[in-house]
């Protein structure tokens, strides 16, 4: 095994990697929102992990796959008018996304053999990549578990499936950008400012919200719940909505009710917009470095545009282009409090 040597050159190099794989898992992420909400997900009824990264590539092929695909019930139940022409269209989606799933994985394990045989990954770093790669491949195989919940008699992808996946690739996401704000950004022994460890408390406990609001996102989508109440702030006139625990056993009601995954994701939306602002104000009476109030500025902004598209998305009824980006904001506003929250801890 070749001996490490890691520099803050090679640190530098290694975080600058990691951060193009978090863009591209962001990109991931969107467009996975994009094949669910133009009703993807579904089109490609086989897990080829090799021979599935080639489309068809003739009219025969073509018409091979069609013809797989209405032997499953999201043909015969929903789709059964659609043409070839259109079944094209719902496919490029999904088979996008398995694509880019494996560029992620290209672009990954290519440049992390290359670090580690030429030793610039220190020992302490390589259980961290490690970690990611196979946080990567259980990805792919969530990915798979979530699809063929809808290849049933109800063509319907489960709502826990679909939150268990989307809540993985945020954990990696997460994971791969803190461990380069690390490399970017390491800790010294001495310290300039002694941060308000309330402050850092309170960046924590931001980030932990964002990160189960974006669950919670994904039991709106994965129940469509964002295409009913689609009036701001009230629900269907009111500010608690009859029915909110009409499911037994009660706890069926936070993932399975419709009326309470929209008003849970409401709650913790409103949660946040109280709790940041609140936030900012506190650090504006603290000598913090220009980073961290710079960080504190732009998790304020990012705050603000997620609730405006969130908002937009609801009051439209879920238009693809808006829905798109209040997944897209809902990582941005991630990335923001976990900047911020790294930063308080320097």
């Amino acid at each position: 095994m070749t001996q490490s040597f890691s520099t803050p050159d090679s640190d530098k190099s290694i975080a600058i990697w990691l951060l193009i794989c978090c863009a591209t898992v962001f990109g991931m992420v969107v467009l996975g929102g994009v094949t669910r909400l133009t009703g993807s997900g579904l089109s490609m009824v086989q897990w080829a992990p090799i021979m599935g990264i080639l489309p068809p590539l003739n009219q025969e092929a073509w018409q091979e796959t069609f013809n797989l695909y209405q032997q499953f019930p999201e043909f015969q139940i929903k789709n059964f008018h659609m043409t070839l022409e259109d079944f094209k269209s719902i496919f490029w989606f999904e088979y996008s996304h398995r694509l880019l799933g494996r560029g992620i994985g290209i672009i990954f394990f290519l440049p992390f053999l290359f670090f580690f045989f030429t030793g610039k990954v220190n020992k302490s770093l390589t259980p961290k990549l490690v970690t990611m790669f196979v946080l990567g491949g259980l990805q792919g195989l969530m990915g798979w578990y979530m699809v063929k919940s809808g290849l049933v008699d109800d063509p319907h992808v489960s709502q826990y499936r679909l939150t268990a996946h989307l809540s993985l690739a945020i954990i990696i996401y997460a994971y791969m950008f803190w461990v380069a704000l690390d490399l970017l950004s390491p800790k010294t022994s001495s310290v300039a400012i002694a941060t308000d460890q309330k402050l850092v408390r309170l960046s924590t406990i931001i980030s932990s919200m964002v990160f189960i609001t974006i669950m919670s996102g994904g039991f709106v989508a994965g129940t469509k719940a964002g295409f009913a109440f689609n009036t701001f702030p009230l629900m269907n006139g009111q500010l608690i909505p009859d029915g909110l625990f009409s499911i037994e056993p009660i706890w069926h009601n936070f993932f399975e009710n419709i009326i309470t995954v929209q008003f849970d994701h409401r709650v913790l939306a409103t949660l946040l917009f109280l709790i940041i602002p609140t936030f900012w104000l506190k650090s504006r009476k603290l000598k913090l470095e220009p980073m961290s109030h710079l960080g504190i500025h732009l998790l304020l902004a990012a705050l603000i545009l997620q609730i405006t598209l969130g908002i937009s998305t609801l009051l439209l009824v879920v238009p693809v282009s808006l829905a798109a980006a209040h997944q897209a904001g809902a990582v941005i506003l991630l990335t923001a409090a976990l900047f911020v929250s790294h930063q308080l801890r320097r």
